[in-house]
């Protein structure tokens, strides 16, 4: 006897992404999308009110397979909160190139306008959420006032910096996505000796780094 499929969000997600690939567009309605793929319209909208709350829950899924991935280390309690940084960002652009040729798609007609994409919105709550936690947990480690780092500032700056290796990343040709790897480990540097004051080397590395690749 046929197992009855289970018509949830993840396997709506699935079937979404999978017909976007394969048609080459979005579906034009809900009621054309689900009619091809036999799925009622109320198990769709008991998931998501539209396509656009949908692929906002794509992104949002990314973020918690990452963080769900990266606590599964035993050792991530113990990383620093630079060494927890590095993990998000290596693992989450990990499944965004296993999700690339979606990723591609979604996005590559808004090369220019990515900050202000409303499916992008949810991540960013996520992004800014998580950064903001690192800071609170080190700023509580430190006794003086004026060590410690802005906490709203410091998120902010790790959703920018999302987006930022995130552009690179969508350009990015390397083998097995060397550059962008490199771009991850020198932007957090960056971003820490900003905010701790540190000397300024590992600010002149990026930026001689990103004007080599600008000029390839």
């Amino acid at each position: 006897m046929a197992t009855k499929k289970t018509i949830d969000s993840k396997f709506i997600i699935d079937v979404y992404m999978h017909h976007v690939l394969e048609e080459s567009e979005k579906p034009t309605s809900v009621y054309k999308f689900c009619k091809t793929h036999k799925i009622e319209e109320q198990q769709f909208y008991a998931c998501f009110g539209s396509f656009e709350a949908l692929e906002k829950s794509i992104w949002e899924l990314f973020f918690d397979n990452t963080m769900s991935l990266a606590e599964k280390n035993p050792d991530y309690s113990t990383f620093t909160s630079k060494e927890k940084l590095l993990t998000f960002f290596y693992t989450f652009f990990e499944l965004l190139t296993a999700n690339r040729s979606y990723v591609l798609f979604v996005l590559e007609n808004e090369k220019e306008n990515i900050k202000s994409l409303m499916q992008l919105s949810g991540l960013r709550k996520r992004v800014v959420s998580f950064a903001e936690a690192l800071v609170i947990d080190d700023n509580a480690e430190k006794s003086y006032k004026i060590s410690k780092r802005p906490e709203k500032i410091f998120a902010e700056a790790a959703w920018v910096q999302t987006l930022f290796i995130l552009k690179f990343w969508m350009h990015d040709n390397s083998v097995s996505f060397e550059k962008t790897d490199l771009v991850i480990e020198k932007s957090v540097r960056v971003v820490f000796d900003v905010f701790d004051s540190s000397p300024i080397e590992g600010i002149l590395d990026f930026g001689k780094f990103l004007w080599k690749e600008a000029a390839v």
